[in-house]
């Protein structure tokens, strides 16, 4: 079993540093900045992170289960195969962040940019990604049934593939984006995107 860590660092900056397979599961970051480090297969669950910077940091099979997360930036991060079940995330930048066969289920997502994150082939069924930035994010094949996209921005995401059933996407921000190859059997659009989605599939709207 992996030993646990004393690890509660507070304004404090780590570059290329591995933390690879350790126990910081209830550990506290506050204002701390990581750069170009591994976390690979740590254990954070339950962790408190307030006001982190996270740049270019390995995070593949960490366990953030039940952690809250606030006010941090992971920029360029990888969270392939990560545990992030119930996991609460509010008011952070998740800049070019990759998410490849992570565990969502259970997230909390409020406020935030995670604009040009890779969400391909995940399983994000039933979240509530109200109001979140995710210009340019890819969601290919991804699965968004009964997702509320409500007042999100889609600007420029790659909807190819997605299953967008049931989903509501009133108020959503949406140049660029393509729902050619989506489904979209009950999902819940205004007026404004209703039209859209009619001239992308060559409709004549007088």
């Amino acid at each position: 079993m992996t030993k646990k860590e004393q690890f509660d660092p507070t304004e404090k900056e780590y570059l290329d540093e591995s933390f690879d397979e350790m126990d910081l599961s209830e550990s506290n970051f506050v204002r701390c900045t990581f750069v170009h480090c591994k976390f690979v297969d740590a254990r954070l669950g339950e962790a408190n992170m307030t006001g982190c910077r996270f740049e270019e940091c390995d995070f593949t099979r960490a366990k953030l289960n039940s952690s809250v997360i606030s006010d941090c930036s992971f920029a360029g991060c990888t969270f392939t195969g990560a545990d992030l079940f119930m996991s609460d995330f509010k008011d952070c930048s998740m800049l070019g962040s990759t998410f490849i066969d992570t565990r969502l289920d259970g997230i909390s997502i409020s406020g935030g940019n995670w604009s040009w994150v890779n969400m391909r082939f995940q399983d994000l069924h039933g979240l509530d990604l109200q109001a979140i930035n995710f210009t340019e994010a890819d969601f290919y094949s991804a699965d968004l049934t009964k997702v509320d996209l409500r007042n999100a921005d889609l600007t420029r995401a790659n909807m190819n593939k997605a299953k967008l059933i049931d989903a509501d996407l009133r108020g959503a921000a949406m140049p660029g984006i393509n729902l050619i190859d989506a489904n979209i059997k009950g999902t819940r659009m205004d007026i404004t995107q209703t039209v859209y989605f009619a001239k992308c599939h060559g409709a004549i709207v007088e």
